[in-house]
């Protein structure tokens, strides 16, 4: 490639990227701004959880009468990266975004991520139409959507611009996308910010040398870490599955779930285990928690999901991670932010088969002293979490190992 036609690709892409950038971040912004509000509301107004069958009949009746198109929300992104078959519908965007704020704004157990991924997929892939791409460059487009997405609603970038390109395809990444990819999360994490819109700041305030006591120590924190993250994948798939088996009617799944949720919430006494967690999540860093908050969390979110509710699973993960790294803090000779740190990214990595972009999440959010322990955790975790994950829909290019 040429100096010219190589200034060319950069040129169009930065400009393509701004405005995608621009809206996505826009989107992440207010998206953030009205789920901070409806978990203030829920949280002042706890009674309300008692109505989550009314909430879960609104979202599975949008989905089911005005939304089947756009059902398979992420793995509908990575289906269309590769084959190709129709602009993702605008609307994609509009109902993950009312699914997810009634969702938690009834005391359903979900996450954020797949919203932000969902919306940036959809607004961007309107540009498709827009500039009449062709079919590779809007292979790039949707990688863009997806890594605006992601960098704008946690506020990091770089595992934003990898996760784009990880998560289609295990063993495979289509470096002609890293460029656009990279100037899109910059772009949209920038507007999130200049929003003033806030991120959950996470703190490990010192990592022990890498010794070969504390290596040893790490891997098996990582083997640990990816079996919870089997269990996850494994658990939301079969609640799914559950769900559509015996109930034919979508818009009751999330009723009936809604209402199994609500008695069960009441009678833990606690909302701590329903929507996104981030007080116990910052908690984890700090003080000894209950041991079994990891399980909790992890039974609640995926029964959630798998009754038809939306959001994302990525946030729950966190909380499950962190509070997982807390519990091993009981018998591993580690220091507790950083197990939560490990955890943190590590279950992440291995539910999502993206590693790469979970080590860059560590480095961007607890700083660069403790990388050797991310990356443990990470690439451990991604090793024992089994060949399948969260989305079903990712291909495989390669084993994880022979």
């Amino acid at each position: 490639m040429s100096f010219k036609s190589t200034l060319v690709f950069v040129v169009k892409w930065l400009f393509i990227s701004l405005p995608i950038g621009v809206l996505v971040g826009s989107a992440s912004a207010f998206f953030l701004v009205s789920l901070n509000w409806v978990t203030d509301w829920r949280e002042a107004h706890v009674w309300i959880i008692g109505l989550l069958p009314v909430g879960g009949f609104m979202v599975g009746a949008a989905y089911h009468y005005w939304g089947k198109e756009v059902v398979k929300g992420n793995n509908q992104l990575i289906e269309e990266f590769h084959s190709p078959q129709e602009i993702i519908p605008f609307k994609m965007a509009t109902l993950v975004l009312f699914g997810t704020l009634v969702t938690h704004f009834f005391g359903g157990s979900a996450g954020r991520e797949g919203t932000a991924v969902q919306m940036g997929g959809a607004i961007a892939d309107q540009f498709t139409k827009w500039l009449k791409l062709s079919d590779t460059d809007r292979k790039i487009i949707l990688v863009m959507g997806i890594s605006a997405g992601f960098a704008s609603v946690f506020g990091t970038p770089l595992a934003g611009t990898v996760f784009a390109l990880e998560v289609l395809i295990v063993g495979k990444m289509r470096y002609e996308a890293l460029l656009p990819s990279l100037f899109v999360a910059l772009i949209a994490d920038y507007t999130c910010h200049a929003w003033e819109v806030a991120h959950t700041h996470y703190r490990i305030p010192f990592s022990p040398h890498l010794t070969a006591q504390n290596l040893g120590w790490s891997i098996l924190a990582g083997i640990c870490f990816g079996l919870a993250a089997l269990a996850f994948s494994k658990v939301v798939h079969f609640w799914g599955d559950f769900f559509k088996a015996k109930i034919s009617y979508p818009p009751l799944r999330p009723v009936v779930g809604g209402a199994i949720i609500a008695v069960v919430v009441w009678l833990l006494g606690t909302t701590k285990y329903i929507g996104l967690g981030v007080p116990t999540i910052v908690a984890s860093f700090q003080d000894t928690l209950p041991p079994y908050d990891f399980l909790l969390k992890l039974l609640l979110t995926t029964f959630t999901l798998g009754a038809g509710f939306k959001g994302g699973e990525v946030t729950p993960l966190f909380f499950i991670g962190a509070t997982l790294g807390n519990a091993l803090a009981l018998f591993i000779p580690l220091p507790l932010p950083l197990l939560a740190g490990m955890g943190f990214v590590g279950i992440f990595a291995g539910a999502t088969n993206t590693p790469l972009a979970c080590i860059l999440m560590g480095v961007e959010l607890f700083g660069s002293d403790s990388t050797p322990y991310i990356a443990l955790a990470c690439i451990v975790s991604y090793l024992f979490s089994g060949q399948s994950g969260i989305y079903t829909s990712q291909r495989k290019e390669s084993n994880k190992y022979f």
